[in-house]
């Protein structure tokens, strides 16, 4: 299987290179394509009003070819489907990912976006993220990539969309889930700091908040040891709203905006 892989935390993350060398070993073709720096949380950005520099790196023994750029995760996907590989990958894998991506997460993250990027452009996609940066974590979340692969051609495809995985810690393992998103919201903090001339500038921390999730989200499932799988689309059309409001937009209070012919 021809696969590309790509993340936001760079090209030379420990998650993306754990992952890289578990496909490679067993006999995939593999391709990377990676920022040349952390880009978390960069959403779906592109860059549009800047050249992207692209340059060849070493990685590991076995991986087919790899390259860093200076754009976003997902330039980093149109450059390699369009531009860099010989060919078009068989899926698109981005991770794995420093920290979880869970409920709204997937519209701020980078790893959610690469593989999002693919989906847009017709191919299989997988984002997968670790609940913990350590090796072992990114392992098994590896060893499982490496399993779902073998199902996925048998599996049915999100419609234009992709498979958001997040793997716990090994310890606290207890099986795989299939999810929805969370809802995943932050209690922001801005921490007002001063910079070496005395002027004041802000920086952003906080905590998710936890409590309260449904428990057949990714959230709650992540937290009680499971391996999440939670299919997710781009069309993000609230469909009873829609028929709703389609009903009320047709009634006569409207009329005057209708123009005879």
């Amino acid at each position: 299987m021809r696969i590309l892989i790509s993340n936001d935390d760079g090209v030379f993350a420990p998650g993306l290179g754990v992952l890289a060398r578990q496909l490679a070993q067993e006999k995939h073709e593999v391709y990377v394509v990676a920022p040349d720096r952390q880009r978390s949380a960069t959403g779906h950005s592109v860059t549009l009003h800047k050249p992207l520099r692209v340059e060849r790196v070493d990685l590991e023994a076995g991986i087919k070819a790899a390259w860093s750029t200076t754009g976003t995760p997902s330039d980093c996907i149109k450059l390699a489907v369009n531009q860099l590989l010989p060919d078009k990958p068989d899926v698109i894998i981005s991770g794995v990912n420093s920290g979880p991506n869970l409920g709204s997460d997937v519209l701020y993250s980078g790893t959610v976006a690469a593989a999002m990027e693919g989906a847009f452009s017709g191919f299989p996609a997988i984002a997968v993220s670790a609940a913990k940066n350590d090796r072992a974590t990114f392992a098994l979340a590896a060893e499982f990539v490496v399993d779902f692969l073998r199902v996925m051609p048998k599996a049915p495809m999100p419609s234009r969309g992709l498979f958001n995985i997040n793997v716990p810690e090994p310890a606290n393992l207890k099986g795989v889930r299939v999810t929805e998103l969370g809802k995943r919201q932050y209690q922001d903090i801005f921490e007002l700091r001063h910079d070496p001339n005395g002027r004041d500038y802000y920086w952003l921390s906080g905590r998710a908040i936890e409590e309260g999730e449904s428990e057949l989200s990714d959230v709650y499932a992540l937290i009680h040891g499971y391996i999440t799988v939670t299919p997710v689309s781009f069309n993000m059309t609230d469909k009873n709203t829609l028929a709703k409001l389609h009903e009320m937009m047709t009634v006569n209070e409207f009329s005057h905006h209708v123009r005879s012919k």
